[in-house]
């Protein structure tokens, strides 16, 4: 009799990287619900969806050729204008040994609420563990892996502290805790992005000494200027040596102060990348920061295979 093949039971036991993303069917920016929003009119926010699924495809195809994507659902449900932006949807738990829990978001957004139960739909048809904490939380977009047990995780705005304490007891994890006060970085992706087991980019002036100094302990901080931060260095997503993140430079006017900011955040992030081993690819994102968000807020980590990996 021919034994039993072992074989994952989930994407996350997959030896290969996977995501969770979702096509923009329901996206809108009907509501404004962070300070880049609001800044912007709302006639000129309104995502034109003939190129913001083009966009959103050829995000899609990036991945897809080199890892596990799969889509979330998008329900014939009003109001889930953010439901695109995966990363806020929960956090998959990698450090745990059956690699098969998932801890939702509790959001702050009130847009947002809704998403919570189509994530529970989807991860306990998958067969994970689904909870969703008492508190605060919005997601691997506020909770990052850095190696092993450790996590830094982000709060005060849009998270609260109290459920990193939860995620420690429940867990047996340790999470650096930073506080987050700049309303244009509003999520820890912002201004955190693990580049690799090892090293981890952080946008450090916008960070209380003190927490900068909790995080070193636990990785080597390669810092990143507030003025990259801002149009998205920390946004970005690894898969193998290569480094996604969202640029639109192609679009505006050479000369321009957006050109230039954004030519200075995509030379920031090449020089960094360089150093490291990196190549770097620029995906089109503009449709979707209309909404306020990055390359980074789209994809959801369903296992972290590419960090298994050092780069000589």
């Amino acid at each position: 009799m021919t034994a039993p093949v072992d074989r994952p039971l989930n994407p996350t036991q997959f030896d290969v990287p996977a995501f969770l993303l979702n096509a923009p069917f329901s996206y809108s920016t009907e509501v404004p619900n962070n300070v880049w929003m609001e800044e912007i009119a709302e006639e000129e926010r309104r995502p034109d969806m003939r190129r913001a699924m083009p966009q959103f495809l050829a995000l899609y195809r990036y991945l897809a050729a080199e890892s596990l994507v799969y889509l979330l659902p998008t329900p014939r449900l009003n109001g889930l204008q953010d439901l695109v932006f995966t990363a806020n949807l929960g956090i998959v738990l990698d450090h745990l040994p059956d690699r098969n829990t998932v801890v939702l978001a509790n959001f702050s957004s009130p847009p947002r609420v809704g998403e919570t139960e189509v994530g529970r739909r989807f991860f306990e048809s998958m067969g994970y563990r689904v909870v969703v904490p008492e508190t605060k939380f919005e997601g691997e977009a506020e909770l990052k892996h850095l190696h092993d047990n450790v996590y830094v995780g982000g709060y005060g705005l849009r998270s609260q502290p109290e459920t990193y304490d939860w995620f420690e007891r429940s867990y047996d994890m340790t999470v650096v805790k930073v506080a987050m006060t700049d309303p244009r970085l509003y999520h820890l992706d912002c201004l955190v992005f693990p580049i690799t087991r090892e090293q981890t980019l952080v946008c450090t002036e916008a960070l209380d000494p003190q927490d900068l100094r909790l995080l070193e302990k636990h990785t080597e901080v390669i810092d990143v200027s507030t003025r990259a931060a801002y149009p998205g260095l920390c946004n970005s997503v690894r898969l193998h040596n290569i480094v996604l993140n969202a640029s639109h430079i192609h679009d505006l006017r050479a000369g321009t102060e957006e050109y230039q900011a954004e030519l200075a955040k995509n030379r920031e992030l090449e020089d960094i990348a360089s150093r490291l081993g990196f190549e770097v690819a620029l995906i089109n994102l503009s449709e979707f920061a209309k909404g306020g968000a990055m390359l980074s807020c789209m994809v959801m980590h369903l296992n972290r295979h590419s960090y298994r990996f050092t780069l000589l």
